[in-house]
């Protein structure tokens, strides 16, 4: 008879808790949750906290500084983990955290890797233009994003696609990802498969400043920038004189239009002037 294996969960944005929430739906559990302190990284996109569904299901919750605190170590030992889940967390956890638990950790990332391993992920994928990216479920090991695939799903982009939409679509993969390969996992019937060096590319960080809309892009290039940087992310923005105007969505025109680009015109819809 198999035991039960112990599996805890840390992340501190919304694909993890939809992750977390998952797990229960199907029947499964969890035996402890980790999470940031309140005040640290208030500013994250799809920042969320644990305290209400911790509470919900009676299961400790621990709040930390970093991943690879003494105090994750100590706690991991101490419930005895078997498998930990790092999803939607930014800090890269050590050797010593990778090998706490019995079997390893498990981590997500938001493109079919080995291609897109780094950050910015849901920009980026917008901004080259992709026919397609997708999630990967890996287990993690020393180096970003370089883990053995567990599984992956697809999803489609068009040239509509904004970030809210293709955020929106990726928190719905980690969720079908995980209600597909949960029994596997906690039965140890995964089948890891080794990434392919030849075909990996890795994307930089991405600052909000990056969003600036500049007059030499083309209509296509600031159309994606535009659609990339959107809710959950700071937005593109035009600076006019000492005025900013944040653009949250907009169109492109051949012949007219209010900020003038390489070959042609965009043509903002919904946005806002700041230092007005």
């Amino acid at each position: 008879m198999l035991m039960k294996k112990k599996v805890a969960f840390a992340t501190c944005v919304q694909l993890g808790l939809s992750c977390i929430e998952e797990i229960y739906r199907i029947g499964g559990n969890l035996d402890l949750l980790i999470t940031l302190k309140d005040e640290k990284a208030k500013d994250k996109s799809g920042r969320i906290y644990l305290d209400d569904i911790a509470t919900q299901h009676q299961v400790p919750l621990l709040k930390i500084d970093n991943i690879n605190d003494q105090e994750v170590l100590n706690t991991l030992k101490e419930h005895q983990i078997d498998w930990l889940f790092i999803i939607g967390w930014s800090q890269i956890a050590r050797k010593e955290v990778l090998e706490a638990p019995t079997y390893g950790c498990i981590g997500m990332h938001p493109t079919l890797l080995p291609i897109g391993r780094g950050r910015a992920a849901i920009p980026w994928a917008i901004i080259k233009g992709l026919e397609k990216t997708g999630v990967t479920m890996f287990k993690l090991d020393e180096g970003v994003d370089t883990g053995e695939i567990i599984g992956q799903g697809v999803i489609i982009l068009d040239k509509n696609t904004t970030a809210t939409k293709l955020y929106q679509k990726v928190n719905a993969m980690h969720i079908t990802l995980i209600s597909k390969y949960w029994n596997d996992i906690i039965n140890n019937n995964i089948t890891l498969m080794k990434q392919n060096e030849d075909d990996a590319t890795e994307w930089p960080g991405r600052k909000p400043e990056d969003g600036e809309i500049l007059s030499s892009m083309t209509m296509d290039e600031a159309d994606k920038l535009v659609r990339a940087v959107t809710h959950p992310y700071p937005g593109a923005f035009f600076k006019v004189n000492d005025k900013t105007m944040r653009i949250w969505s907009a169109t492109t025109y051949k012949d007219e239009g209010e900020i003038k680009l390489r070959d042609g015109y965009l043509v903002p819809i919904d946005y806002e002037i700041e230092g007005e």
